[in-house]
């Protein structure tokens, strides 16, 4: 895939593209990128999503997800959706309208968990609604 190109929030192989992108390439992205390990801490947080949460990536990489950086999707819309995917080990691909509540006023979003057991990294995708 051409990282030049633009990539789509409902790429089909989305995964795979995020697996082989550099950082610079979620930077182009034009929806959020957060990638997290199997223990939910931030690995991965692109431009976008940075600005669009007032978070900096200082303030995001190696920090618990559910529990610090966005305790709005500890919940069985999101989180659990990881654990049992991991439980289970199955892959997950899962979009889902949400609103995003910490630190700002509520927000629309779309989330797009992925995860698969092969895979060193989840990631919640995020696209903010207009």
């Amino acid at each position: 895939m051409n990282t030049e190109q633009t990539v789509a929030f409902s790429e089909a192989r989305m995964l795979e593209f995020l697996e082989s992108a550099s950082d610079e390439d979620l930077d182009r992205l034009d929806f959020g990128v957060i990638g997290i390990d199997a223990g939910t801490n931030v690995k991965r947080y692109n431009r976008f999503e940075s600005a669009a949460a007032g978070l900096s990536k200082d303030r995001v990489i190696g920090y618990a997800l559910f529990t610090v950086v966005a305790p709005c999707m500890n919940n069985f819309m999101v989180a659990q959706r990881f654990e049992d995917a991991q439980e289970q080990g199955s892959a997950l691909d899962d979009t889902i309208d949400y609103v995003l509540t910490l630190r700002m006023r509520p927000v629309k979003v779309k989330l797009r968990l992925l995860a698969a057991p092969d895979r060193a990294l989840r990631y919640v995708l995020v696209q903010r609604q207009t």
